[in-house]
């Protein structure tokens, strides 16, 4: 009898993964994931190089994983067992208080973080001619730790800041996020289930790099503010799936005397005449609403009195907290080329020297500036 259930029990198992294997090969393979809100891990290419490198086994086990049968299905159930277990943690991502959702923040490599600080100085002091200015916004696990679930891991994002700053001060103009928003941290100036600042944040950014530019920023009252959307669960909820969230509410900040900006992708070769794109709000990434989502490089021009232009150019090296911050500097300066450094791969000097920029603000969260060594490639 025990033999008999041995071989069922040996029997099914080995059924489920012929069943489980032929599913994986006939399932059509998507690109992108909408509830994962990446990209797909493509098809390896099998070539000595990657063999020899070892990036064609990464690559395989990665496109395994992303295109395992019924993934959707295992990451929303995997999510539920762990909230019937009353877990607050699931996929990096913490469920803290009053809302809000927290990606885990951990001790940088220290020693990394100083060659990416070292890059940036490097390629401020090889352009002693040019107007410098490094912005660092901390996240939401950096402004509100008080709010994290009890106990649970976090390393301060502040004193992330105070090191880069100090081994900055002598060569550019350095913007502490802490200092322009803490005063705000009482308002919604971050997303609860997003790891974006809102444009209420973004506002404030922009009001302090104004005043730092000598800019008579506008206020509040000068702009239409509207609500976009109010059923944006963005990146946080992407990674976690928690149930019975509140979606955040998505505003944009139009002038009420408007500017006609001309923004162009260098990516695809088109131009746009509206920096934001509806159809984002139909998707599950509504935050590419702002710009139409990451480009590698894009330049926004803007028809403003040159009497009142006192910056020419603006060169913005930045992450995705720029995306809803952009639109205000254009009241400002006529023409902004925009890189993303992460598919940028060109050379950012030869760049400036081509265009005649002499005016740059690089904005990142600290996130992803000390998890990102692709910032190593500003000096190239």
């Amino acid at each position: 009898m025990k033999q008999k259930a041995d071989r069922i029990l040996v029997g099914g198992f080995v059924s489920i993964l012929f069943l489980m294997s032929l599913a994986f090969f006939l399932m059509p393979k998507e690109r992108f994931s909408e509830l994962e809100n990446r990209t797909l891990q493509a098809t390896p290419q099998l070539t000595w190089d990657n063999l020899i490198s070892k990036t064609f086994a990464d690559q395989a086990e990665s496109f395994v994983t992303d295109h395992f049968p019924f993934r959707a299905d295992w990451v929303w159930t995997k999510s539920t067992m762990e909230q019937l277990r009353l877990q607050q943690e699931n996929n990096g991502i913490f469920r803290g208080k009053d809302g809000y959702l927290f990606e885990k923040f951990a001790e940088p490599d220290y020693a990394k973080l100083q060659q990416y600080v070292e890059a940036v100085k490097q390629f401020a002091d090889s352009h002693p001619d040019a107007s410098m200015t490094f912005m660092l916004a901390p996240t939401s696990i950096g402004m509100y730790p008080e709010r994290l679930p009890w106990k649970a891991p976090n390393y301060s994002e502040a004193k992330v800041n105070d090191f880069i700053a100090d081994h900055l001060k002598d060569g550019l103009s350095f913007m502490d996020g802490f200092r322009f928003l803490s005063p705000h941290a009482s308002e919604q100036i971050y997303y609860k289930t997003d790891h974006h600042w809102t444009t209420l944040g973004a506002y404030y950014a922009y009001i302090a790099y104004a005043e730092k530019m000598g800019w008579e920023p506008m206020s509040q009252e000068e702009f239409q503010i509207t609500n976009v959307s109010e059923s944006f669960l963005g990146s946080y909820h992407t990674r976690s799936q928690f149930s019975g969230l509140t979606p955040d509410t998505i505003q944009t900040y139009i002038p009420k005397h408007p500017v006609q900006t001309e923004m162009y992708i260098a990516d695809t070769d088109k131009t746009f005449s509206n920096l934001y794109d509806d159809s984002f709000l139909e998707k599950k990434d509504q935050y590419s609403y702002f710009l139409g989502g990451v480009h590698a490089l894009m330049t926004l021009k803007s028809p403003l009195d040159p009497q009142a232009v006192t910056t020419e150019k603006l060169l913005v090296v930045k992450d995705s907290y720029a995306h809803s911050f952009l639109p205000f500097l254009t009241q400002h300066v006529p023409e902004i080329h925009v890189i993303d450094i992460r598919y940028y791969n060109g050379s950012i000097s030869d760049y400036m020297a081509q265009n005649g920029i002499k005016d740059v603000l690089m904005l990142f969260n600290t996130a992803t500036f000390v998890d990102n060594g692709e910032i190593l490639k500003i000096d190239d």
